[in-house]
């Protein structure tokens, strides 16, 4: 395979995100009017970078892994074994606050490729299939445009189909050695070693995947640190040594690409970044919004050449606060490529970057078979967390995250009762509407000071950035995934036969009365409204807001409650998720015919109704018992995550039966 320039022509791009978001169509002229790229140095010989001389161009290389905190030697580690990235960081600049937006794979590397947060695109849930709108792109479209050569080795996992001008290659053969002679690339070499998945391997495999190790690289599960939130067992000791090992096999594959990089005549000329797609691949970490699933080491090696383009001297450390929306801005600017205005990242290097961020922002949704909605806002000390699902266990079972055996172990203590401290906070039942925590006193984020007075400017401060954020952003996590794709396909738009993506959805007040689900949620004032605007919520025209309101209920029980009969009424919503939500509600009160809509439910041809009422059902344990047979022809599901819901549903039920 030889790359070769796509089309100059330029491409239609987006609004600003401040805008309607309705895509735009912009000539030559005004593209490059919103770029500061014909100043830029490495871009003196033009001003426009199309017309530049390759050679003037930086290589860029991305060396990425999977699933791991800032867990290295030169971030100050001293279990960790990583020699190769230790020297890379001596050669580069660390930044110290750099952070996902997203604490597992695949909405995270949505934002990644696009500069644009999952929340906004709807890719936000793990594992969905979000239709992009036709002026997004991935940001290696720019590159391409602009002469470089894009390779990807080899994982895409964006959450929605990638534009077919993505890359130039993208597979396990993928290399920067595949391109013209002297054409400038943009390369990514994805590193697989240290996900998740391998940390529990046979011990016979394990041995076989972390055999080029020596002795003295070796982590021992007895001497291995063990984070507070954590119980100090046999099981997370071993987890927790296996994944530093995985992380010293990883430092030699890094090593190795960046001597390929060297041998090839090319490290002069290449910008290198390194850096892990969310924290660390253990319980309370990937999958939640603490650090410990957000926080990721990010390095970037500058060559002399391209030095005054570096933020820093070799062997600094910043802390800067770097999202990953920030990334592909940061690459464009860096290769004197305009950045398109639709991005919501901003670029923190070369002649495009941007002031330092105040705050970075995160989301927690679906993650596999269990929905959730969690948002997160971090700045330099503090972090807010705003839990829209309080009344869902954080320890709640998911099928992949429970095949660790320390996570096993972690259930194990819970039901029988031998959990205290903050390692009992996981397991609990519920969780708090709402945390604060003092990153500096408290970096593992155990305290929470939500509750505390002392600390209230704080909390109102960091509410407020929240709320505007989701606002700007139209954050589409408010709107039940089944209704998300319901109003996608049944819109003006798709009976024209034009298809509508979620973005575009989002953006359109009729069917995302967003500042009505702001309300609903009291997502400024950091607790539902009252019962008196919940009981209104329920009568509202969209549904959205009359499931909101309902599960804003969910926090206010009673034995006969005031909302019961309002409640009821919505067993015949028109809306599946609201349907779903009112009987779950009502199984709570012991209604004898909530159960009843929620089996039906189950026959849903709707995948995603499927999915939620099968969540609300295994939840309610044996009591379960009537719906066993319909669980049972669920294991034969189109959809995956129904099938995981269903295995766990009729495994606990039939247990339940032989009890």
């Amino acid at each position: 395979m030889r790359c070769s320039r796509i089309s100059n022509k330029l491409c239609i791009i987006g609004a600003s995100s401040k805008s309607d978001g309705k895509g735009f169509a912009m000539n030559r002229r005004d593209f490059f009017k919103h770029s500061a790229a014909g100043a830029a140095g490495v871009w003196a010989a033009s001003a426009h970078p199309a017309t530049a001389s390759p050679k003037e161009l930086p290589n860029i290389l991305w060396i990425t892994c999977e699933d791991i905190g800032p867990h290295l030697r030169c971030f100050g580690d001293s279990f960790a074994v990583t020699p190769h990235l230790d020297q890379l960081a001596a050669e580069g600049v660390r930044y110290t606050h750099a952070f996902s937006h997203a604490p597992v794979c695949a909405p995270a590397r949505s934002g990644l490729i696009t500069g644009i947060y999952p929340t906004s695109l709807g890719s936000h849930h793990m594992r969905s299939k979000a239709p992009l709108p036709s002026f997004v792109r991935c940001f290696t479209h720019y590159l391409r445009e602009h002469g470089y050569c894009c390779s990807n080795n080899s994982k895409e996992d964006y959450n929605f189909d990638k534009p077919e001008d993505s890359w130039d290659e993208s597979s396990r053969k993928a290399h920067w050695r595949n391109r013209t002679p002297g054409q400038p690339f943009f390369s990514v070499f994805n590193l697989t070693t240290t996900h998740e998945g391998q940390i529990r391997l046979s011990d016979d495999e394990f041995a076989e995947r972390t055999r080029d190790l020596q002795p003295h690289e070796r982590h021992a599960p007895e001497q291995t640190p063990i984070p507070p939130y954590h119980p100090d067992t046999p099981e997370f000791r071993k987890d927790w040594a296996q994944y530093h090992d995985l992380i010293t096999v990883m430092d030699k594959e890094a090593g190795a690409l960046l001597d390929a990089l060297a041998r090839d005549g090319l490290a002069e000329n290449t910008i290198v970044f390194f850096f892990s797609d969310h924290g660390a691949g253990m319980s309370r970490c990937k999958r939640w919004l603490y650090d410990s699933g957000l926080h990721v080491p990010l390095i970037i090696r500058f060559p002399e050449k391209y030095r005054a383009m570096a933020s820093a001297a070799p062997g600094a450390a910043l802390d800067r606060l770097v999202g990953f929306v920030d990334f592909g801005p940061t690459v464009l600017s860096l290769a004197g490529v305009p950045i398109p205005e639709v991005m919501q990242g901003r670029a923190f290097l070369g002649p495009q970057a941007a002031a330092p961020r105040q705050y970075v922002y995160a989301g927690r949704d679906r993650m596999d078979e269990r929905y959730d909605c969690v948002r997160a806002v971090r700045d330099a000390r503090y972090k807010y967390i705003r839990n829209l699902m309080p009344h869902l266990s954080r320890g709640q079972f998911q099928e992949y995250m429970y095949h660790m055996p320390s996570m096993q172990a972690w259930a194990r203590l819970a039901k029988e009762g031998r959990l205290e401290g903050a390692p009992a906070l996981f397991m609990q039942d519920t969780k708090p509407v709402e945390e604060l925590y003092d990153l500096e006193k408290d970096p593992h984020e155990v305290n929470n000071l939500a509750a505390d007075p002392r600390h209230g400017e704080t909390l109102a401060r960091m509410r407020a950035a929240l709320a505007d954020w989701m606002r700007e952003t139209h954050d589409l996590g408010l709107l039940p995934e089944s209704e998300m794709h319901i109003r996608a396909q049944y819109s003006p738009y798709y009976a024209l036969g034009k298809g509508r993506s979620f973005y575009e959805l989002a953006r359109d007040p009729n069917d995302y009365p967003l500042a009505s689900l702001l309300a609903i949620t009291g997502i400024a004032d950091g607790a539902w409204p009252g019962e008196e605007s919940l009981l209104a919520g329920l009568s509202h025209q969209d549904a959205a807001v009359r499931y909101w309101a309902i599960l804003g209920l969910t926090q206010q029980p009673g034995e006969k409650p005031a909302w019961l009969e309002a409640v009821e009424t919505r067993l015949g919503d028109p809306s599946p998720a609201v349907r779903c939500a009112a009987a779950a509600l009502l199984h709570q009160i012991g209604h004898e015919g909530a159960l009843n809509v929620l089996i039906r439910e189950l026959k849903n041809s709707g995948e995603w109704v499927r999915l939620q009422a099968a969540n609300i059902v295994d939840l309610m344990g044996p009591a379960a018992r009537p719906a066993l047979e319909t669980f049972r022809r669920l294991l034969d599901d189109d959809n995956q995550y129904v099938v995981r819901v269903a295995r766990h549903a009729v495994e606990m039920l039939e247990k339940a039966d032989a009890s």
